[in-house]
């Protein structure tokens, strides 16, 4: 099984829009299943004085629904002050205090960066593939840095800029064979 996580947890955000671009690929290509995990669904506080001790509700759906049954992850990631966003950083954090293992060690992850400006969130990639690292998950060394976003999307939000498409398509068949 194959989970994209769009990582922005931003009411209308652009980021999504590459995410679900690609998912709908997947579901063409990848022969197996597909899920779709958009951070700007959450609801709810997650952050309580007992989220490492006690789950919450949500965290452990999380977990259970789209990172233990997985093998393979997509990560699109918007630029957020230099990195990317916190609300990922703590779903990982939380989902690391149980069944770390069956959700972490040995998957493969791919990268995308998404940003409005120029450098498509490099830096950003480069600390979330650190921190899967450090959680023993493996990750494609192609991270794609996909920049000036409002320029590849049309007023529907449909990617309509030919050269993103086709690293978007790149990346997708060398993440399948990954």
């Amino acid at each position: 099984m194959i989970t994209i996580v769009s990582g922005s947890n931003r009411k209308d955000n652009k980021t999504v829009h590459f995410a679900r671009y690609v998912h709908r690929q997947l579901l063409k290509e990848a022969g197996t299943t597909v899920h779709f995990l958009d951070l700007s669904g959450l609801e709810g506080n997650l952050i309580t004085e007992t989220m490492y001790k006690d789950q919450p509700q949500t965290i452990q759906h999380i977990q259970d629904h789209y990172f233990i049954p997985s093998t393979k992850f997509w990560f699109f990631i918007p630029e957020y002050n230099g990195s990317y966003p916190g609300i990922l950083k703590l779903i990982l954090d939380a989902i690391s205090v149980r069944e770390y293992d069956k959700s972490f060690v040995d998957k493969r992850a791919c990268i995308t960066g998404i940003a409005s400006g120029r450098a498509g969130n490099l830096r950003g990639m480069d600390h979330l593939a650190e921190v899967l690292n450090h959680l023993g998950m493996h990750v494609h060394p192609n991270k794609n840095p996909i920049s000036s976003i409002y320029k590849l999307l049309d007023a529907e939000n449909s990617l309509v800029d030919k050269d993103a498409e086709a690293s978007l398509q790149k990346q997708m068949r060398q993440f399948l064979n990954f």
